[in-house]
């Protein structure tokens, strides 16, 4: 049995050293699940992680989250993704904070949660839910063409001392967070920032045309547009199967000469 201290410390690691690509995620996800064992041990370095890193690397952790989702699925290790669902706010409140600072990750939120959602990690009213509390914590809207009763609510928070981005924290709703203003960003930072979030619109593009690999869903709908077949369908099978064999096409149209009455 492996080291438990060994496991973690190399576990927080590869959480720490997360990119974009898909292969650092999927190898992250494989380790956890060759440890389940220890599996509330890893889930806590996932929290711990998430609530102590750039936002740049918790963008990164919650893509390995979608990746340890589907893993723990296809090995029926159904207790990831339970700790997943059970802390699914807390978690979303560490990748995009109600104060502001963690809007750039809103984006990846939106994205990742139906997947979610379609692994059955989360039930489509949760997912729903969390997609329609994140449009509060994007700045880039709520700073973009103010509505008559937006500019009355901020009037109303600054009465009240709040600013523009405050928003309710997902865990204690009574807890109201306020915004520092701008967060300074290291320019090695943000220049690693815009390659993965590339990076990340290379790979959902690349998803974009997945099928579904269980059961015959494409199958069944390309059926389902199909139209009746004809005596012309018979013919033309004929003569693609007549050309793939190299039989001359005087010979096939001899031999539905003779068949005709």
């Amino acid at each position: 049995m492996a080291d438990p201290f060994e496991v973690r410390m190399r576990f927080t690691h590869q959480l720490q050293h997360l990119n974009a690509s898909t292969t650092s995620a999927q190898k992250a996800a494989s380790y956890a699940i060759k440890h389940n064992d220890m599996d509330e041990d890893l889930h806590s370095c996932i929290l711990e992680q998430l609530e102590k890193n750039s936002m740049n690397t918790r963008a990164n952790i919650f893509y390995f989250i979608e990746h340890l989702c589907e893993a723990a699925q296809k090995e029926h290790q159904d207790s990831f993704i339970q700790m997943i669902r059970r802390d699914i706010y807390r978690i979303l409140d560490a990748v995009a904070p109600a104060d502001g600072t963690g809007a750039a990750n809103v984006k990846v939120l939106r994205k990742s949660l139906p997947k979610l959602e379609q692994l059955r990690v989360l039930t489509p009213d949760t997912a729903t839910e969390l997609i329609t509390a994140l449009k509060d914590r994007d700045i880039s809207l709520t700073q973009s063409s103010p509505s008559p009763t937006s500019n009355n609510q901020t009037r109303a928070n600054t009465a009240s001392g709040l600013s523009r981005s405050d928003s309710i924290n997902f865990v204690n709703p009574n807890k109201q967070a306020f915004s520092n203003g701008p967060t300074r960003i290291d320019k090695r930072e943000a220049a690693q920032r815009m390659e993965e979030d590339r990076e990340r619109g290379k790979r959902l593009k690349e998803t974009t045309w997945e099928v579904p690999g269980e059961g015959s869903v494409e199958a069944d709908r390309l059926w389902e547009e199909a139209s009746d077949f004809g005596e012309d369908d018979g013919f033309q099978g004929e003569d693609e199967t007549t050309a793939l064999l190299g039989v001359p096409k005087h010979e096939t149209l001899a031999a539905r000469l003779v068949r005709v009455p």
